[in-house]
């Protein structure tokens, strides 16, 4: 059995301007006319309204992309307005989805509209067909395939990258990535940033901030490839064309970013140059260790200011005699720190030296038959009169 056809779809069509009936005193072809301009009005009127709320519906998507980017840096650097750009963000927010409410009111009443001879009809076959390039050496890569793939096109091609970052014109970085096309890639990028803290660091600061902006233009050239879904290559003209006649508003933001960029830059190679400085005087220190793992600066300018004088004009007897002035516990402490720190070597060769201070040990006269001579000899042995004559 047959399905019946549906005409309900065809119930809210308007007539067409001159299918109606006119009183015989009317002017039939003024009115058919002046129906025809009214529709006509209002369809212009309608897509007016249309586009405006389109363009203010994408304005506010473009304002919250900027602040929520604005949050994010200002979460990560600790910015003290960070809970004013929070307020922003949320008052954005909610004009945004004000927006997207406002454009779906809008195409549900486009779609609740009769049809008429303007609308009843659309294109019944359209087609384009775009080529679109192969996916770029690079892509789909671990790790350590794209640390590779990146040495070797700096290897490659540094002093090509390294030539792009000197120009300072616009059209002249056009022309040369565009007889240099496999430059406009995220490596070229990478090594711009790499170039611009390595300037820092040598506190080239002028030099820097001209690589810097060639690093800030080949992002916003990768960043548009990616919002477009092309390879970089083929929109290197368009953007330099667009950096150029740009509105007051994109410039702005290119501006922003670079200024923000050399601040980047400037604290990264500040951290680094601190970073080597670390590591340079943990080396130096390592360097210097005692045998007992002690720093012998570290020692000498924790020792009492009197045995600090004797270490410093190596005057030993002196050493000897400060020694003996100071409490036994006391001595025996810092002159074992000196040994493990190296500023004070023991001999070697005397059995009676005490290896682990430097001290030598009293000799005392005992008679075997005397078990109180005995037991201060066994006493003695933990007593310790004077340090070998030896050099600090």
């Amino acid at each position: 059995m047959a399905r019946p056809i549906d005409y309900s779809k065809w119930k809210d069509i308007e007539i067409s301007d001159d299918e109606d009936d006119t009183h015989p005193n009317i002017d039939t072809p003024s009115l058919f006319k002046w129906r025809h301009e009214a529709r006509v009005q209002r369809m212009k009127e309608q897509e007016e309204l249309k586009k405006t709320v389109e363009t203010e519906k994408q304005a506010k998507e473009r304002k919250l992309r900027e602040l929520r980017e604005k949050v994010a840096k200002a979460a990560d650097q600790a910015d003290p307005n960070l809970e004013t750009l929070k307020k922003s963000l949320a008052e954005v927010e909610a004009e945004a989805v004000e927006a997207l409410k406002k454009k779906s009111e809008l195409d549900q009443k486009e779609k609740l509209q009769p049809w008429n001879v303007d609308t009843i009809s659309k294109e019944g076959f359209s087609k384009t067909i775009v080529n679109k390039p192969a996916e770029r050496a690079g892509q789909n890569m671990t790790d350590e395939e794209r640390e590779e793939y990146m040495r070797a096109f700096v290897k490659k091609h540094e002093s090509e990258i390294k030539h792009y970052g000197w120009l300072n014109k616009f059209d002249d970085s056009k022309r040369y990535l565009m007889e240099h096309t496999y430059l406009a890639c995220e490596e070229t990028a990478n090594y711009l940033v790499i170039q611009c803290i390595n300037l820092a660091m040598e506190e080239k600061f002028s030099a820097m901030e001209q690589v810097a902006h060639q690093t800030i233009a080949m992002q916003y050239l990768l960043e548009l490839a990616k919002q477009l879904d092309i390879d970089p290559r083929a929109c290197i003209s368009s953007f330099f064309t667009k950096i150029q006649v740009a509105d007051e508003e994109y410039k702005k933001a290119f501006l922003d970013e670079l200024a923000s960029f050399k601040g980047r830059i400037r604290r990264r190679a500040k951290e680094k140059v601190e970073e080597q400085l670390a590591e340079m005087e943990e080396e130096e220190r390592q360097a210097r260790l005692g045998p007992g793992g002690l720093d012998p600066l570290e020692v000498l300018e924790s020792l009492p200011e009197a045995l600090k004088e004797c270490f410093e004009s190596q005057d030993t007897e002196k050493l000897q005699a400060v020694i003996r002035a100071m409490d036994p516990k006391d001595a025996r402490h810092h002159m074992k720190r000196c040994v493990d720190s190296g500023l004070w070597k023991p001999s070697a060769e005397d059995p009676n030296t005490n290896p682990e201070d430097g001290f030598k040990r009293r000799e005392l006269e005992s008679d075997d038959d005397d078990d109180d001579d005995k037991e201060e000899v066994e006493a003695a042995e933990e007593i310790y009169e004077e340090i070998p004559e030896s050099k600090p």
